[in-house]
């Protein structure tokens, strides 16, 4: 590791004959000790980093190193000692906040002018008019905002909070944490619950990927009308998924409710699609650790409720006048109240927040990626400037959920934003949906909520009360419920 007292040589499997298993062994242990002294020189150097993006992308340098005590695991380990390790590198962006710049003039006047210029810039999109002077003046003030934040230095290094089989395996209770493991290539099933860890084998991890592509195809077909002579193969697509990437560990999955922890190659799929989720209790979490910071994550005080709703909804964010009714003392920001500022300084806190707004994924920048106000986009770096986002967080419109995989094995967007500032739980969209659809769907989960029920247990009871036509069908299975809340 470059400026650090510590060198490490791996020697390749076949160059030393070993004489016996002890032997193979001791070289095992000392493998993955040399592992983890490097990957703890990586954490140090991380934590000096400010801004998420740069934390994430600096895994990257472990990504070996995390690799080889994973091959290591599953060759001469336990299943137990397999999801350590998987876990040791996974994520890592989520176990501390971000660290929040001070006062900062120029970052909040620069944050303020690229929110003018792109919400021209969208105007004139739809008026038909050109935009490349507006792009490229966006295209500068986003290279100035994230030099800015590039350049916040981070905490002093410390240790954090260290991953615990024990520790999860009790706070699980009669739930299921399915961590997916890819070691070589292929995907491994690590079932945590009833006190043990279990291990099953999936498929190939491109051969998963690829299905996971088709059936975001198939989805974004479904959304509209007149589709549905598609529903049979995204069903299908459904089956197949399942079988590479729960195996034979579907049929011991339990009664209870079930945690699904993907890498990031695999974080688009809609898991309530597969079979042995569809009519479950299902929550999705980056790692194992960061469902156990939600899960252990109190509630704010005072129980405020915000709901916002941003323009160009095709349905106009039908379901917010509703909520408005249902709670009663909610604050609703909509039209000019639904400002940028305005939304920061009632999120901060809030037990629960509702956000009916066009969001926008930036795959080339995911800490761009935005949901639409009334003055211009609420961006991932607007977010990180909460003292605490929202205990509880809704997201109703298209492909909020989604997320960029970057580093190792970190992912980037607006749902990995919230986790760390204080939100124990999210229900997003990894996929376009239709928006008409969504109002029933948004509704019911509101209604499960009002009656005590978790995000997870809400979501799974709203799919039930949606028409059987394969719009609604398609909504239902876009939307997840990530965390624990």
């Amino acid at each position: 590791v470059s400026g650090e007292e510590h060198q490490f040589e791996f020697v390749g499997a076949g160059t030393v004959l070993l004489q016996s298993t002890e032997a193979l062994m001791e070289e095992a242990a000392t493998g993955v000790e040399a592992c983890r002294r490097g990957l703890d020189v990586l954490d140090d150097h991380r934590m000096t980093l400010g801004a998420s993006e740069l934390r994430a992308h600096a895994t990257a340098q472990g990504a070996e190193l995390a690799a080889l005590a994973q091959e290591v695991s599953l060759a001469h380990g336990s299943p137990r000692r397999l999801l350590r390790w998987s876990e040791r590198w996974r994520a890592t962006v989520l176990s501390a906040p971000p660290t929040r710049p001070p006062a900062d003039p120029a970052l909040l006047s620069g944050l303020t002018a690229y929110r003018e210029i792109a919400a021209r810039a969208e105007e004139a999109r739809m008026e038909g008019r050109p935009v490349p002077a507006l792009e490229r003046e966006q295209r500068r003030l986003e290279r100035e905002i994230r030099s800015r934040t590039h350049h916040i230095r981070g905490s002093a290094p410390h240790e954090g909070d260290r991953f615990e089989v024990a520790r999860l395996l009790d706070r699980l209770g009669e739930a299921r944490l399915v961590e997916l493991a890819v070691v070589d290539g292929r995907v491994h099933v690590l079932l945590c619950g009833q006190g043990r860890v279990r291990r099953f084998t999936g498929g190939p991890l491109a051969e998963a990927v690829t299905e996971a592509e088709h059936v975001q195809a198939g989805l974004r077909r479904l959304a509209h009308p007149g589709a549905e002579a598609r529903l049979p193969l995204v069903e299908a697509a459904g089956l197949r998924l399942q079988e590479l990437l729960l195996g034979a560990a579907a049929a011991q999955l339990g009664s209870g409710p079930v945690v699904i922890v993907p890498p990031g190659a695999l974080h688009r799929v809609p898991w309530a699609l597969l079979p042995a989720l569809r009519e479950r209790v299902l929550s999705v979490s980056p790692s194992a650790g960061s469902w156990l910071r939600a899960r252990e994550t109190e509630p704010p005080p005072g129980g405020r409720h915000v709901l916002v709703r941003g323009p160009g909804l095709a349905t106009g964010g039908a379901e917010v006048p509703e909520l408005a009714a249902r709670y009663g003392t909610a604050t609703v920001l909509e039209g000019d109240d639904a400002q940028v500022p305005r939304v920061l300084e009632h999120l901060a806190g809030a037990a629960l927040a509702h956000l009916a707004a066009h969001g926008t994924f930036r795959a080339d920048s995911p800490l761009f990626s935005a949901l639409r106000m009334a003055d211009g986009p609420l961006i991932v770096h607007d977010f990180e400037r909460l003292a605490r986002s929202p205990y509880r967080i809704i997201l109703s419109s298209c492909d909020t959920a989604r997320l960029a995989s970057v580093g190792a094995d970190e992912l980037l967007g607006l749902v990995t934003a919230l986790l760390p500032l204080g939100t124990a739980g999210v229900v997003a969209s990894s996929a376009p949906v239709n928006d008409a659809a969504v109002v029933p769907l948004m509704l019911a989960l509101h209604k499960g909520l009002d009656a005590g029920l978790s995000l997870a247990e809400a979501l799974r009871d709203a799919r039930t009360t949606l028409p059987g036509d394969p719009v609604h069908q398609a909504t239902g299975w876009a939307f997840a419920a990530f965390g624990a809340a």
